[in-house]
Order: structure tokens, then sequence, then C-alpha cells
């Protein structure tokens, strides 16, 4: 089965003082996450405190670069379908993501990806992930 990617819409995001870095950041094409002050662990979803030492955080720059740990393709939640995914970063953190840009049912677990960002409502960009192989063209 083939399911190539189509671009959706997308909303803006909740942005508050704790993600803001996080969101003018993805306008800029950087995928930041956070990192411990204390012990320097990074952790992926952002937050204020370390979740390993409860140190104080601060952002970095993420290579963009990662591993699929989990893909499924969603094909019943709307109008069109898409492929949510995990992906494990080069720096160690696992995000919630959607991997796109390609045939959705060619996905592996194992694959390597890159992050790319797509528009969404207000201006803002959301991170999203494509598959490092050529990209697939319909025939």
């Amino acid at each position: 089965m083939t399911t190539m990617y189509q671009e959706r819409a997308l909303g803006a995001p909740i942005v508050d003082a704790a993600t803001e870095p996080y969101w003018n950041a993805a306008k800029e094409g950087t995928l930041r996450i956070k990192r411990c002050t204390a012990c320097a662990r990074l952790h992926w979803y952002p937050r204020a405190l370390c979740p390993y030492c409860l140190g104080d955080t601060e952002w970095v720059d993420a290579s963009g670069m990662g591993t699929v740990y989990s893909v499924s393709v969603t094909r019943r939640a709307g109008p069109i379908p898409y492929a949510i995914a995990y992906v494990t970063l080069d720096e160690g953190v696992t995000m919630l993501t959607n991997i796109v840009d390609c045939d959705l049912d060619a996905v592996r677990i194992g694959d390597r990806v890159k992050v790319c960002f797509k528009p969404a409502e207000g201006g803002f960009a959301v991170p999203m992930f494509a598959p490092l192989a050529a990209p697939v063209t319909p025939t």
C-alpha cells in the first residue's frame, strides 16, 4: 500500500512564557530541547525543573537528526492520513512527532530522519521529521 504524505492545516500552538523560546526557535528553523544546568542531562518534554535531579534547566539547540522508534499511519482521524511517530534524537531524548514528505507506509522503525518545519497558523512552524532516504515520487 502507498499512502503519500499530504500537507494539512496546522493550528497555532499554545505559546506561554515557558514555551516561547521553543516556538521562536522553530520559526527560525531550529529544534531546541532542555538541558539541566546541574546534572547536564537532556530531557523531553520541556519543563522548568529537571526530571532527574530537580535542577534548573536551559534551552539548547538539538542536531535535528534522529531515528524512528515507533510509527503508525493514522487514516481515520480525519480526511488526510498522517504518520505519528516517536523519534529518538541523536541527543538521546525521544519525542512524539509526525513523519512527513514521504510514502507514509514505507516508514520503518530504525529509519534515520531529519527535522523539518511545517507552517502553522499565526506564522508559527511545527517541527516534524522526514526520512533521510531519497524522497518517493508517486507513479
